[in-house]
């Protein structure tokens, strides 16, 4: 809902979705470095679990595999955790568009209950000025003095 009066652009709806737009892309961004790093990982890991003769040397390759098992997970966790964020964002922006509905109705509300005041204040004079006639009428008629005269 644009309160900023028809600026063309600006106000909170032009806020907003640039709001939205930056949110996406860091959220893309988000989910392309996870992916990338789950790759990254598990291709070092198949690389780096050939087995080799020298006893160093497979220790080290086996400290290395836990290396990139952990990076894996963390990317994996990263990318739950984005998951649990966009389905967060899709439940708050439904209440949002819901609030947005809201406040439309209690707009359109104020503006008939306005109406209706400017209505029944009108009514209210008519009726206050036919009243004010029919007594000018009453207290000038000869019935009047005739009720009046009566014993």
């Amino acid at each position: 809902m644009n309160k900023g009066g028809g600026g063309g652009g600006s106000g909170p709806t032009a806020a907003a979705a640039a709001a939205a737009a930056q949110k996406q892309k860091a959220l893309l961004q988000r989910v392309e470095n996870d992916v990338s790093s789950l790759v990254d990982n598990f291709t070092n890991l198949v690389n780096v679990s050939r087995v080799n003769e020298p006893l160093v040397k497979n220790q080290q390759e086996a400290l290395t595999m836990e290396v990139r098992a952990a990076k894996m997970v963390q990317a994996s966790d990263s990318l739950l955790k984005l998951v649990s964020e966009l389905k967060q964002t899709a439940i708050f922006s439904g209440f949002a568009s819901l609030n947005d509905h809201v406040e439309r109705r209690i707009s359109e509300f104020n503006k008939l209950s306005e109406k209706t005041d400017t209505t029944l204040s009108s009514i209210g004079e008519e009726a206050a000025a036919s009243l004010k006639e029919l007594e000018s009428h009453f207290y000038s008629s000869a019935e009047k003095d005739s009720r009046h005269s009566l014993p």
